[in-house]
C-alpha cells in the first residue's frame, strides 16, 4: 500500500487523536475550576451550570469523536483488505501466465 493511499485516513484519526487529548485536558481543566468554585464562597456560584453544561458538551464531543475515529479506523482497515486481496489476484493472475 502506498504511502499517499493510507495518509488522508491516518492523519485525520491522528487529528481525531489530538483533538480527544485536548478536550480530555479540557475537562479536567474545568472540572477543577468547579472543585474551585464550589469549594470558595459561601453561595453557589452562578459559573457552576456553565461550566457542568460545558463538561458535558465535550463530553458529547468527546465520545463523537471516538466513535468517529473508530469508524475510520475500520473503514482503513477494510480498504486495506481490499486492496491486500487485490494485490494477491493480480499475483495470481501474473503467475498464471
Amino acid at each position: 500500500m502506498s504511502k499517499e493511499q493510507t495518509k488522508p485516513s491516518e492523519s485525520l484519526v491522528q487529528d481525531l487523536l489530538a483533538e480527544r487529548r485536548e478536550l480530555k485536558v479540557a475537562v479536567e481543566r474545568l472540572k477543577l475550576e468547579l472543585a474551585d468554585a464550589q469549594s470558595s464562597g459561601g453561595g453557589p456560584d452562578p459559573r457552576v451550570r456553565e461550566l457542568q453544561d460545558e463538561i458535558e458538551r465535550l463530553r458529547y464531543q468527546l465520545a463523537s469523536s471516538r466513535a468517529e475515529t473508530t469508524q475510520l479506523r475500520e473503514e482503513r482497515d477494510e480498504l486495506r483488505r481490499g486492496i491486500e486481496r487485490a494485490l494477491a489476484q493480480l499475483t495470481e493472475d501474473a503467475e498464471s501466465k
